[in-house]
């Protein structure tokens, strides 16, 4: 096989302990290139410290991993410099200009000044901070930090970039401009492994692996995602009192599983006739039912139903 056949990254039974906390275990991943691959689930689900291990960053307790195929373990230098890294923290330096940062972080990238200067023009242009190249980054929106964040991270045109958690605290309107540019990037044939617990962004991954308590509870599409794990129809159900009328749906054995969505319910159910159950139930007991539409389910119906089986069905942990 060439290069460009092998994966970008792969991980075999990866292990992180924190004393006699497991907080990863035993991950396996395979990232194709020039694809996003999403690490979804929860805060403390295990999702940045895998990537801190797979960046080269933090030493794994077991198992072992290849990135742009240098080990994770016997060459982790080399892992580092054939990838960008865009932490939680956007990575920049607020008492610096929008042109100190990217100067400094194309020196720590050893870009020549030639080569740094196309990239800086790059950045700019990208970020949308034209007229701002010397304003202190401590100045500018959360949108435009993110935006030079991921300018910088990839200043030296890595082809492997791991961005953690990279939405938090920014607005709608600069998450979605922000996931324009990663698939710029990875129509350009860069490979994008990104952490979130945004299940909407998921939506714009390739692949997606669900964490939760540190292990790895489904992958996938998220179209396969989701005709894989929701059998059954989901309705959802808007009504008076939603508390007690979930409460009124779980405790009855043809329902399979009801959540609270919003001011809305959704609910699976396998029986022939769902909503004609449902609406029966709840009005059964005095609760008013405004409207009940089947509806396609959401990763973030995949990720409850898959987390609420791990609860049912608990798993010794090593």
């Amino acid at each position: 096989m060439n290069g460009s056949d092998q994966p970008a990254i792969t991980s075999e039974n990866l292990t992180r302990d924190f004393g006699r906390f497991r907080a990863v275990d035993s991950v396996n991943l395979r990232v194709d290139r020039g694809t996003i691959y999403g690490l979804l689930g929860a805060n403390g689900a295990g999702k940045s410290t895998t990537i801190r291990m797979l960046c080269g960053l933090l030493k794994p307790t077991a198992g072992e991993a290849h990135v742009a195929g240098c080990s994770i373990t016997g060459d982790p230098e080399g892992v580092k410099r054939s990838i960008g890294y865009m932490s939680q923290k956007f990575s920049l330096y607020e008492d610096l200009t929008v042109d100190e940062n990217i100067e400094f972080f194309g020196g720590v990238y050893g870009l020549d000044k030639k080569t740094l200067k196309e990239r800086r023009d790059w950045v700019i242009d990208m970020a949308g901070l034209s007229g701002r190249e010397k304003s202190l980054t401590a100045e500018l929106s959360g949108g435009w930090k993110q935006r030079l964040a991921l300018g910088c991270a990839i200043l030296h045109s890595p082809g492997i970039v791991f961005l953690d958690e990279p939405t938090g605290g920014v607005d709608p309107v600069s998450r979605r401009r922000f996931w324009d540019l990663i698939n710029r990037l990875v129509r350009n044939g860069t490979t994008v492994l990104v952490t979130t617990h945004y299940l909407d962004e998921a939506e714009y991954c390739d692949t997606i692996t669900l964490m939760h308590a540190g292990r790895i509870i489904a992958e996938g599409s998220p179209a396969r995602l989701k005709e894989e794990h929701i059998k059954t129809a989901t309705l959802e159900v808007e009504c008076d009192n939603v508390i007690e009328a979930m409460e009124c749906l779980q405790n009855d054995d043809r329902i399979d599983e009801t959540t609270v969505f919003g001011t809305y319910l959704h609910v699976n159910s396998s029986h022939d006739q769902p909503e004609s159950l449902v609406r029966s139930l709840l009005e059964g007991k005095g609760i008013q039912v405004h409207r009940i539409d089947t509806i396609v389910p959401s990763l973030e119906d995949v990720f409850i139903h898959l987390i609420e089986k791990q609860i049912r069905e608990p798993r010794g942990r090593g």
